[in-house]
């Protein structure tokens, strides 16, 4: 998986995983989707998910998702959502917010989302009867 120069991916504490501005690279560092903020947004959220899986997470323990735009406009949403609705349930969404931003760390990205996931306790402490 391609990475950006002095990011890591993801760093997990405890149950808590915090990933980095996952962008539109593919996994020889090759910009995905040029233009094209919808091909860029389903390639970011997949390198989303392959770090979250990674880590011992699924997309439905996200909390806090942060989704970066070049140029921002509210129509952009939809196309965001469209390609990515794993990240964007209609029951249980995480919070979030979508920020409009002049640049990313590479010419022609368009698009980059960070998330904080919380695991589900593998096991139940054992309580103690008295």
């Amino acid at each position: 998986m391609a990475a950006l120069d002095g990011f890591t991916h993801a760093v997990r504490i405890g149950f808590t995983t915090y990933v980095s501005g996952e962008v539109p690279l593919d996994s020889t560092g090759k910009l995905v989707g040029p233009g094209d903020l919808k091909a860029q947004a389903r390639q970011a959220f997949a390198n989303l998910a392959l770090v979250l899986r990674i880590a011992g997470n699924e997309p439905s323990d996200i909390v806090k998702l942060t989704v970066y735009v070049v140029n921002y406009r509210p129509e952009s949403l939809a196309a965001i959502r469209e390609a990515a609705p794993d990240f964007f349930p209609a029951g249980n969404p995480p919070a979030g917010i979508v920020l409009g931003v002049q640049a990313l760390p590479k010419d022609g990205m368009l698009i980059a989302v960070d998330a904080i996931a919380q695991a589900p306790a593998l096991f139940r402490p054992r309580v103690e009867q008295r």
